[in-house]
């Protein structure tokens, strides 16, 4: 899997695209992330990429020309299954959305910076876009950090036990049950014993049980929907 992700302010995605899964990602051939900056398709001398709204409404907008530039110049070299927004009024990102876009090859993430980016892109250009929440962020790096990690995480071999990321929270619509390690007790605090008891069948009972209980007491909607 591919991802390109354009923004802004590039330096945001150093730190989560060199480090830790994503890292781990690329260092086995599996997955790579490309950060391109957008100002390097900047107009006139100083790399323009934002200018005034028309109609007078407050704030910047990312233009046109940079964007297009950026995205014509990725496609000439592959072909792209989407290309992402990230902005506040997307489809709330979930584990069912990371497990459909796990199975793509190529993808595009467009951060969104100011006040966002020019309406035509969005109806023209962006296929697909993405919130990860009712909230706004300075601009879409973060989140687009979020969806890499999420998405690229579920590709088989990146995380050495294949089996740890079909069980985590929302991949079977609940929260994980509770889990511990050693030592079995500490200060009185204890292992329940059925985790200790060996008996297989009685501890994945067990833990179905607690991840339907800790669904219904921390997050009932999920089973609602």
């Amino acid at each position: 899997m591919r991802i390109d992700i354009i923004s802004a302010v590039p330096e945001l995605l150093d730190g989560p695209v060199n480090q830790s899964i994503l890292k781990r990602a690329a260092d086995k051939g599996l997955a790579e992330v490309h950060v391109h900056n957008l100002r390097d398709y900047g107009l006139g001398q100083y790399k323009q990429i934002d200018d005034k709204i028309y109609g007078g409404n407050a704030g910047m907008v990312l233009m046109i020309e940079p964007i297009l530039k950026c995205i014509e110049d990725l496609k000439a070299e592959r072909d792209y299954d989407e290309i992402i927004y990230m902005t506040p009024d997307g489809e709330t990102f979930d584990q069912p959305m990371a497990n459909q876009l796990s199975l793509k090859k190529n993808l595009i993430i467009l951060c969104g910076h100011y006040k966002g980016i020019d309406e035509r892109i969005r109806e023209h250009i962006i296929t697909k876009e993405i919130t990860i929440g009712d909230y706004v962020l300075t601009g879409g790096e973060l989140a687009a950090a979020i969806i890499a990690d999420a998405v690229i995480r579920l590709i088989p071999g990146v995380i050495s036990d294949e089996t740890s990321a079909l069980t985590d929270s929302f991949q079977d619509g609940l929260l994980s049950p509770p889990i511990y390690t050693r030592p079995a007790d500490y200060n009185g605090w204890k292992v329940p014993e059925i985790l200790l008891s060996g008996h297989f069948a009685n501890i994945e009972k067990w833990n179905d049980e607690m991840a339907l209980k800790r669904t219904q007491e921390r997050r009932p909607d999920l089973l609602d929907e």
